[in-house]
């Protein structure tokens, strides 16, 4: 499954931009953008870009999406692209000082991995795969050129938002990946002295991994990181099955800030 590894920018053109001055200023390589964006015939002349349009750019190494402030642009605006709380994009990006007062050509760590549309794909498909919805994809997608409901391509590269809840987000695993015993579950999470939950399910209903602990870095009300590696207490009885992230309310035990992470044994 094309998962595309690297460091991810989601750049909005601005007037007098090219592509050749976008690749030097991020690490990349014209040929990589091009190909990312769909920015060749018959989608547009070759190269061609427009202020405004909103491109993927992927330079090697590190693993993590972040979108570069245009003009415009709030936190608010990119909760509502990734489908995440105002409150969670701040508190995973400690180097802003205020969730009001975002400056153009910051760099934001936004909640979203990157796809690289595969050979007959269609973004049902694709969105069954990552348990989330086309209309989360396209939203999360908006503004990008060559893009289609209709119609993907492949070599397209995709943004396809991270689960999240309102205090807790998942990175690692990826949704629609195959999980082994000792792979990383890492993310944020905001909770009272940073206790969270997980548990693993089969689609059977097997529990393979029971209710287990993480602790996060940092207690609430402070976005700590986590990362511990999974454990199974069964084998799996299905291919395919679900990881739940989630803390429980003191008051009364009831599971709280749930997220669900599809996952492939």
């Amino acid at each position: 499954m094309p998962i595309e590894n690297g460091t991810h920018f989601v750049y909005t053109v601005q007037q007098g931009d090219n592509l050749y001055s976008i690749a030097n200023r991020l690490g990349s390589r014209v040929a990589d953008i091009e190909r990312a964006n769909g920015l060749y015939p018959p989608f547009t002349d070759p190269g061609l870009i427009n202020p405004g349009q909103l491109l993927v750019v992927t330079k090697p190494g590190g693993n993590q999406t972040f979108q570069i402030v245009a003009t415009g642009d709030t936190l608010t605006s990119f909760a509502q692209r990734y489908a995440a709380g105002t409150d969670l994009l701040f508190g995973i990006n400690p180097q802003l000082g205020n969730p009001n007062l975002i400056y153009v050509n910051q760099t934001v760590l936004v909640p979203a991995f990157v796809y690289e549309v595969a050979q007959g794909d269609t973004l049902t498909r694709i969105a069954q795969q990552f348990g989330t919805s086309v209309a989360a994809i396209l939203r999360t997608n908006q503004g990008r050129p060559a893009l289609s409901a209709d119609v993907i391509y492949p070599g397209y590269r995709l943004l396809i938002p991270h689960p999240s809840s309102s205090n807790i987000v998942v990175f690692r695993p990826i949704p629609g990946t195959t999980i082994q015993q000792g792979q990383t579950l890492s993310g944020y999470a905001r909770a009272f002295e940073g206790a969270i939950l997980y548990q693993i399910v089969d689609d059977a209903g097997t529990t393979v991994t029971n209710e287990s602990p993480i602790q996060a870095s940092e207690g609430g009300p402070a976005f700590g990181t986590f990362s511990i590696p999974i454990r199974f207490n069964r084998t799996p009885q299905t291919s395919t099955g679900q990881l739940r992230v989630y803390s429980r309310s003191a008051n009364d035990g009831s599971i709280q800030d749930l997220v669900r992470v599809r996952i492939l044994f």
